[in-house]
């Protein structure tokens, strides 16, 4: 297989489909899509976004970029230059977009851009990662290309820049980081939609999975386990009570990204499931029909996911809610008991609820399947 461009393709010893014409929908995260559409809702969002589309420069991005960075080609980082074609080619973007390797010890990959998208990676993510685990990163990248993630992230990046100089402005800074708050919570979701288009491309779950782990605990492999990292995620979702689901909440706000355990979790239950197993076998929402999707099926699909999604859960917070959605009786009391962590005054365990306190052993955000360490 290759790439469609001159030269040889360096590509893993295994066949990996391709997927022409593929849609963002085809791979999108419900929640993705239900955060955007909430973020542009946001009152003030779409002018601050026209007015800031027209401030901010790409040209100078660009040039900033050309001159503090290695631009990836195939003189340079050739490895990645070929990883970077085989992502455009699984996924059939049309226009390779500019890549460049920044030097910076954080590991880090972001895809920014207005008119068009670039990709950077730093040093640090590139020391970090083996040649798959690499593949699935950059095909994460082109992910967000594609699905035209990259203008929000460029309007996220300078707007958390722009919220420090303002600081000092009460109702400034206010305004300002309501849109930024809203921005991050959308583009958390967005990253999990990256996360399967990185999946598509690499087409090896195992070196999505090392990945994430190893942007948790670093390049220590032999230290590490993939199906104990993922029962971290279990342990994460449904330990604690009322008070860890807050603070849960308090914890994730600052962060563009999701925790890795719960992105690990996300993707290995994503790729269980038939939708995932259809886009293999060719079935999938293609470009073409993009014009034609129905917002309305759209809506329903998320809402849908949510339903499921909080009737699965085993979040304290989640069994509340799932609770006084069912008209519960004594709410009170399981109000007291979940924040006492499933415990009565008298000691003995709180009965009757979905939830309770911690969580059983089932863990939904980690499929079936055996998992090769």
């Amino acid at each position: 297989m290759t790439n469609g461009t001159d030269g040889a393709e360096r590509l893993p010893g295994r066949d990996r489909r391709r997927f022409p014409g593929i849609s963002s929908r085809a791979y999108e995260h419900p929640a993705d899509r239900t955060a955007l559409v909430a973020l542009r809702k946001l009152t003030g969002f779409d002018t601050a976004f026209k007015a800031l589309s027209s401030l901010l420069r790409e040209r100078s991005m660009r040039l900033l970029y050309l001159s503090n960075a290695v631009r990836v080609s195939d003189e340079q980082f050739v490895h990645l230059h070929e990883m970077l074609r085989d992502a455009c080619y699984i996924l059939d973007l049309e226009k390779v977009p500019p890549m460049y390797v920044s030097q910076d010890p954080q590991p880090n990959a972001m895809c920014v851009g207005l008119d068009e998208p670039v990709i950077v990676v730093t040093t640090g993510l590139v020391e970090l990662l083996d040649e798959e685990e690499m593949r699935a990163v950059v095909g994460h990248e082109v992910g967000h290309a594609l699905s035209g993630h990259a203008v929000y992230r460029t309007i996220l990046l300078f707007l958390t820049n722009f919220a420090t100089k303002v600081a000092w402005i009460p109702l400034g800074n206010v305004a300002v980081m309501a849109i930024v708050t809203a921005l991050r919570e959308w583009f958390r979701k967005a990253e999990l939609t990256a996360d399967r288009a990185g999946l598509l491309v690499g087409q090896d779950l195992q070196a999505s999975m090392r990945g994430l782990m190893k942007l948790a605990g670093g390049n220590h492999l032999h230290e590490m386990n993939v199906d104990a990292f993922l029962r971290q995620a279990e342990e994460y979702e449904s330990g604690g009570d009322l008070r860890d689901s807050v603070l849960k909440i308090m914890n994730v706000l600052p962060r563009t990204h999701p925790f890795p355990v719960v992105r690990a979790a996300e993707l290995r239950k994503w790729a269980a499931t038939r939708e995932y197993q259809r886009i293999m076998e060719g079935h999938y929402e293609r470009r073409e029909d993009d014009e034609e999707s129905s917002v309305s099926d759209s809506f329903k699909q998320s809402a849908n996911h949510y339903a499921e999604s909080m009737k699965a859960s085993k979040d304290p917070l989640a069994g509340l809610v799932r609770d006084i959605a069912g008209g519960a009786g004594d709410l009170g009391g399981k109000l007291r008991d979940t924040f006492a962590g499933g415990r009565r005054p008298g000691g003995d365990s709180a009965g009757g609820g979905s939830n309770g306190g911690a969580g059983g052993k089932d863990d939904s955000g980690s499929a079936d399947g055996d998992d090769n360490r």
